[in-house]
């Protein structure tokens, strides 16, 4: 009888290629995986950039007048936003006690004609173009009965001298046929003239005649925007929304120091932060210079040490006058400052 037969025990060779080969299949299995776990991850980081993409367009169509944060993290209140809009007013008056229009004029007349004149144009070039104009027109019937082409030469420097043209004279004959060579002193009336809006009308009504306007030009949108007391970019909207947060009798020299304080400080491109005044009430302070040093060489007109834009300014004005048009010898044309 034969006995149990016994198992043949493995070579090393052999042990060894078996290793070999297992090694392999699990090689390949982590291929296979890897391969398989690939497309997955660069499809998450593929969903991860979309989502990044659209926050940041998301981002960007924040509000710019998002209402300022308090040091407690606290949105401000309506309440709280008027009380520091009033007052940024009373501190500007501080730094601009001086504030007034910066056009020259002598009788309503000139102040119209003149407000309608800086148009896409500064007061400064206005006011060196205005003492030829009036000298030859100085009545609403003088500039109705004038030869376009004679008018359009004296207000070239201007800008848009054709358009200005047949608005001053379309006024100067509306005037004269209308409201018998007077300058209305109500805004219904002011608005029916010929190249006049809202903002000349308040400017007049304000400065002409006593009665209280908020003039909406590019400064005062612009800062009126900065101190987040709007976040609207419509001049009628953000006129109504002011008028309900400081009183009616604030409204004329409110709209003299803003509009001072843009153009000597805040500017549109780069305000002087770090030369302004009212720092710890903008909820903007930062987007300018913010270097002191750096925002004084900013600074315009009497803050800086220039001229300003009048050639006949107010006896109470700290600068030095605007010297004439270029080719006009100083004091050819004399005129007396306008009535405030």
């Amino acid at each position: 009888m034969n006995g149990p037969s016994k198992a043949t025990p493995a070579t090393p060779t052999a042990a060894k290629a078996g290793a070999t080969k297992a090694g392999a299949s699990k090689t390949s299995a982590k291929k296979t995986k890897a391969a398989a776990e690939k497309p997955a991850a660069e499809s998450a980081a593929k969903k991860a950039a979309a989502k990044k993409a659209v926050a940041g367009k998301t981002a960007a169509k924040e509000p710019v007048a998002a209402p300022p944060k308090p040091s407690g993290g606290r949105a401000e209140s309506r309440l709280g936003m008027v009380r520091r809009a009033r007052r940024i007013n009373r501190e500007l008056a501080e730094v601009y006690p001086y504030a007034h229009p910066e056009l020259d004029f002598r009788n309503p007349f000139e102040l119209l004609v003149a407000t309608v004149l800086s148009a896409q144009t500064t007061d400064l070039r206005v006011n060196q173009t205005t003492p030829a104009l009036f000298a030859r027109y100085p009545t609403p019937e003088d500039l109705a009965a004038a030869v376009p082409e004679e008018v359009e030469e004296l207000i070239r420097p201007t800008g848009f001298f054709r358009a200005k043209t047949k608005s001053i004279m379309g006024l100067a004959a509306a005037l004269r046929d209308e409201h018998g060579g007077e300058v209305p002193g109500r805004l219904e009336d002011l608005v029916k003239l010929p190249g006049v809006g809202r903002k000349t009308a308040f400017v007049v009504l304000g400065n002409a005649f006593g009665v209280p306007g908020i003039t909406v030009d590019t400064h005062f949108m612009r800062l009126a925007r900065r101190f987040r007391w709007t976040a609207s970019d419509d001049p009628v909207k953000i006129e109504a929304e002011i008028a309900e947060i400081f009183p009616k009798s604030d409204w004329t020299m409110l709209s003299h120091r803003v509009i001072f304080h843009g153009r000597r400080i805040c500017h549109a491109r780069k305000p002087a932060c770090g030369a302004c005044p009212i720092t710890h009430l903008c909820p903007a302070y930062g987007e300018g210079e913010t270097d002191p040093e750096k925002a004084r060489k900013l600074l315009k007109y009497e803050k800086g040490g220039f001229p300003g834009q009048r050639l006949n300014p107010p006896a109470d004005y700290p600068g030095r006058p605007a010297p004439p048009a270029p080719g006009v010898a100083p004091g050819a044309v004399q005129r007396p400052s306008g009535a405030e």
